[in-house]
């Protein structure tokens, strides 16, 4: 049974590069377009990580992250905070909201697919 991975991520380019690259190494995807929609998502298929942007409508992904963590039946998906915020500090930021990891955007397909590789096991 393969993993499965939630993009919560509102660009649908950058949900294009992430599908190609997670579906070819064959990881089952979730996607969500906004944090609510990502939140929603997370409840209904609990996947095994969760990969999340930070500067969405709706909901950003920080309030996404916290809501989640704060879920017993969730708390324990990792969430790697996938962003083009890659400030000093925005790190921090992502980690106090309850992120597992950072990873910032453009991103490396091979250093992304390394990421979820060491996290999925």
């Amino acid at each position: 049974m393969s993993k499965k991975i939630l993009i919560v991520e509102d660009t649908e380019d950058n949900r294009q590069i992430l599908r190609d690259l997670l579906g070819m190494a064959g990881y089952d995807l979730v996607e969500a377009h906004d944090g609510a929609q990502g939140v929603a998502q997370a409840i209904e298929h609990k996947p095994d990580l969760i990969l999340m942007d930070i500067q969405m409508p709706v909901m950003d992904g920080y309030e996404a992250t916290r809501r989640i963590k704060a879920d017993p039946a969730l708390k324990a998906i990792p969430v790697i905070a996938v962003t083009s915020y890659a400030l000093s500090g925005d790190e921090d930021k992502a980690r106090a909201a309850g992120c597992d990891g950072y990873i910032a955007k453009p991103f490396s397909p091979r250093l992304m697919l390394a990421k979820v590789r060491e996290i999925l096991g």
